[in-house]
């Protein structure tokens, strides 16, 4: 609001008492004159920041509230709406003047200033989160007010600033028909307050397509008010006709408002002139068979179009939607559109599944409690003619809020819908998963507040988090009421099943690979081992060991078929021939000569390691150290295969001979572990072939294989490694 003076002809725009006070009692219309002076005294020249002034904006509202025929409590608070901005004792006047119920009103009404930049931000958002965001925004503002004759008073409010707008070129104009068009015009047409649903569209498009309406507006070539009596005509002849016969049927139309039709022509891809519902009637009567009778009569009067009848009686809709349409030219030339149904059928399609917003706005059919509240307002809405100003009216009204959702708001003012009773837990789990799990405090609107805070409609949350960590045990205790909502809930027992799972996980690891160090197998053939025992994949086979499901002896059983059955397939490097072979010899095969060798992966022996060999099935010899436990396996179920092995010399050429080995390494994990460890490897000119490295809870897992002349070597290198900042064991693998 801004407070500055804007000259103002009082007597210009002062509206007669008879119109604010249509349908009231005379203590009623007291009021109604004694709240016109308050707001005359309070406004004086003062202007909104539209432009527009203070008091013009307050008759206007309250003309639109008393055309929509509401009570006396809802069109002074249309005169009243602004007084808390320029009165500090407003608040106790209204209370004490005009009653609890009007300062409620108020009072609302102002609270709804927020979503002015929630719609510029719903605006900005990305093309497939906009729909989303404007919807929600729609349920918020329903939801933020305890009586729903505030949602009535923000759209005669939005109305009126548009109708200002016609004659002045505003830099908001276009904002804020933007949020006419996104937010309150689909909120008019739930709430079937059509009146204002047709102006506010038609008038945001006007200052949103200038050019478009222009034309569409040209092409219909006759004033509203002529296409008004057109309707009235045709209304009265077909009303002659039916009396005529004796059907009782409820005839009303109006002309097709311009926005109307701009979409009809995008949706269905056609011109102006195929556009036949420009004038509209619907005709409601009691039985079915006077449906097809009331359509005969039609088709008398007025010249049926080909093509343009659909029997949706005989042949409903998916959503059951059912009435009868038609389109005829009247005996000028212009064409109308006739709509025939029941009252059943009717009452169906403006509160029920097949409700007209449904089809129009795109929206799916379905059974929501929102959905069953807007029902419920229009039912009531549509009531107010025949009880305007009775108590069970208006209280029904009061109640009919939707309180079922609390709407929050991020701090870049992105809307979040939770259940009624949701903390910033809840919150935080809804934005998402991992936010949840890290959250360790939260401000609302700025403030810090306990995680089991009950959030309120409209407020902004902020959630504190840690970098890593996850939930609480206690926010699944009810008592507490730290979390409500059930999808918080669920994500956080799925936590901690998962971190149960990651128990066992760990702990199956430990064992498994602790039996296989213990028989002096490698790790390289995991994978194989747990297809061996039946198991899908290695984590299948540390899960069942950590549960106990896999012992000791099927481990070493089933490891030492797999290296049996490795040695049987393929040797993996082929190391030399005998001391008859060529320069490269490294192991001798005592009393042959001549034959392939290669060095055991489940044992990587090297010099000056005690070793014998194994002859394979046509794949030569297995070079295995004599303390290899699948060595003595082998020994034990083949022993006229084994054959005395040793090392050979140096090499011909003069260069030591590299031989592979496993060696592991555990760490406290920091950056430049691995970089450390691979510097002093290359300084003592050791070959690294492999690396793998994992690291969980700050421990560095890392496995190497390396090329070395021998144990000497490779001791060496251990005690290096172990001397590495951050090192807590350095072994052969």
């Amino acid at each position: 609001m801004v407070s500055v003076t804007h000259a103002v002809d009082r007597d210009a725009v002062a509206p007669p008492i008879e119109l604010l006070a249509e349908g009231l009692m005379p203590i009623e219309r007291a009021a109604v004159e004694r709240a016109l002076a308050f707001a005359a005294e309070v406004y004086e020249e003062r202007v909104l920041g539209t432009g527009e002034p203070v008091w013009t904006h307050s008759l206007g509202c309250a003309l639109i509230v008393a055309s929509l025929r509401l009570d006396v409590d809802t069109r002074i608070a249309a005169l009243l709406f602004s007084v808390e901005a320029y009165r500090e004792d407003a608040r106790e006047k209204i209370e004490t003047d005009f009653g609890e119920s009007v300062l409620r009103l108020v009072t609302g009404l102002r609270k709804l200033n927020r979503l002015r930049t929630l719609t510029r931000v719903a605006a900005a958002a990305p093309a497939p989160e906009l729909r989303a965001q404007i919807e929600t925004l729609r349920k918020m503002l329903l939801a933020m007010v305890e009586d729903i004759r505030v949602v009535l008073l923000r759209l005669a409010s939005r109305t009126q600033t548009l109708r200002y707008y016609t004659n002045i070129d505003n830099e908001r104009r276009q904002s804020t028909a933007r949020e006419a068009l996104d937010i309150y015009a689909p909120l008019a047409n739930r709430l079937g307050v059509w009146q204002l649903k047709w102006e506010l569209e038609d008038l945001s498009f006007r200052f949103l397509e200038p050019d478009t309406y222009r034309r569409i507006a040209g092409m219909l070539d006759e004033r509203r008010s002529e296409r008004e009596e057109f309707i009235q005509n045709a209304i009265a002849r077909l009303r002659e006709e039916l009396s005529a016969i004796g059907i009782k049927a409820e005839i009303y139309g109006r002309p097709k408002h311009i926005y109307s039709i701009y979409n009809k022509m995008c949706a269905k891809k056609i011109g102006f002139s195929q556009v036949y519902d420009i004038r509209a009637l619907r005709v409601l009567v009691d039985e079915v068979r006077d449906c097809y009778t009331v359509l005969g009569i039609v088709h008398q009067i007025w010249r049926p179009i080909n093509k343009e009848y659909d029997d949706y009686i005989s042949r409903p809709k998916g959503n059951n939607y059912q009435s009868l349409h038609t389109a005829v030219l009247a005996g000028d030339g212009r064409a109308l559109e006739v709509q025939v149904r029941t009252h059943a059928m009717h009452r169906h399609a403006e509160l029920g599944v097949a409700a007209h917003w449904r089809y129009k706005e795109g929206v799916a059919a379905g059974g929501s409690a929102y959905d069953d509240k807007i029902a419920l307002l229009r039912s009531l809405l549509s009531w107010k003619d025949e009880v305007a100003g009775s108590v069970r009216w208006l209280e029904q009204l009061k109640q009919a809020a939707l309180d079922d959702m609390v709407y929050a708001l991020t701090p870049q003012g992105r809307v979040v819908d939770l259940p009624r009773g949701a903390t910033p837990v809840d919150f935080a789990y809804r934005l998402h998963t991992d936010l949840g799990h890290r959250c360790r405090g939260a401000k609302v609107d700025g403030h810090l507040v306990p995680l089991n805070t009950v959030l309120e409609n409209g407020q902004t949350v902020e959630i504190v988090s840690a970098k890593e960590g996850g939930p609480s045990r206690d926010w699944l205790d009810a008592r507490q009421g730290y979390a409500v909502s059930a999808h918080a809930r669920r994500k956080i027992r799925q936590y901690f099943s998962a971190q149960g799972e990651e128990d066992l996980l760990a702990r199956g690891r430990s064992h498994v690979a602790r039996e296989l160090q213990r028989d002096g197998h490698g790790q390289q053939n995991i994978e194989t081992l747990a297809a061996r025992l039946g198991f899908k994949s290695a984590d299948a086979l540390y899960l069942a060991a950590g549960r106990g499901e896999v012992g000791q002896r099927a481990l070493q059983m089933a490891m030492r078929e797999v290296e049996t059955a490795a040695d049987d397939a393929k040797p993996e490097i082929i190391v030399s021939r005998s001391r008859s072979g060529n320069s490269a010899g490294k192991v001798l095969i005592v009393g042959v000569g001549n034959l392939l060798t290669s060095l055991s992966r489940c044992c990587k022996p090297a010099p000056p390691d005690a070793i014998k060999g194994f002859v394979t099935r046509g794949r030569g010899v297995s070079i295995h150290r004599v303390d290899c436990r699948d060595f003595r396996h082998l020994a034990e179920r083949h022993p006229e295969r084994i054959i005395a092995a040793e090392w050979g010399g140096q090499a011909q050429d003069g260069q030591q001979s590299a031989f592979p080995v496993d060696i592991a390494v555990q760490a406290m994990d920091r950056q430049g572990l691995l970089r450390d460890i691979s510097e002093l490897l290359l300084r003592e000119r050791i070959n690294v072939t492999a690396v793998n490295t994992q690291s969980k809870k700050s421990i560095a897992s890392m496995r190497f294989t390396l090329e070395v002349g021998g144990v000497a070597q490779l001791q060496n290198a251990l005690n290096l490694i172990r001397g590495v900042k951050g090192v807590l064991e350095a072994r052969r693998g």
